[in-house]
């Protein structure tokens, strides 16, 4: 079966509203409040969806190439993201001040106040789910390295083909 644009973007938009409504049914549904970082590892599904809905628009009047280049520079990226946070959950790096535990003892009660009123809900640095060992920062992280690479090698069957 031939690689048409309108078939890769077809499927690389169904698996991103896969994982996005993955993410937003265990919020929604199941109770999981994201953090600063889970609601950041969101944002490349969001652009996969919209670069795979508008190639799958144009239809084949775009070579595959072009839209699986892009996609795949946008699961890197979630991807990198999706690392950084699993990182942060095992404490190798340091997560955003606003999300994350630990940092000075509060020296007076003012003190005190502003850092109960500063702290977020929901920690960056705590797995509040995991399935199998892995959070699901991970799983977001392996989600996006999949994508990436069936993305880059989208690009080199289409290019394949094309001068085959």
């Amino acid at each position: 079966m031939a690689l048409t644009t309108k078939r890769f973007a077809g499927a690389v938009l169904v698996a991103s509203v896969a994982v996005l409504g993955a993410a937003l049914v265990s919020q929604y549904w199941g109770g999981l409040t994201p953090c600063e970082l889970c609601l950041l590892e969101r944002w490349p599904w969001w652009v996969a969806i919209a670069i795979a809905a508008a190639s799958w628009l144009t239809g084949d009047r775009l070579a595959p190439q072009i839209p699986a280049f892009l996609l795949a520079i946008v699961f890197l990226v979630g991807a990198g993201l999706g690392f950084y946070h699993v990182g942060v959950e095992q404490h190798w790096f340091a997560g955003p001040t606003a999300c994350t535990t630990g940092g000075a003892a509060a020296t007076s009660v003012d003190a005190l106040r502003a850092q109960l009123l500063g702290k977020q809900a929901v920690m960056c640095d705590e797995v509040q789910w995991s399935l199998f060992g892995v959070s699901m920062a991970g799983w977001n992280m392996i989600a996006s390295a999949i994508m990436a690479a069936a993305c880059v090698e989208a690009a080199r069957r289409a290019r394949r083909m094309r001068f085959a």
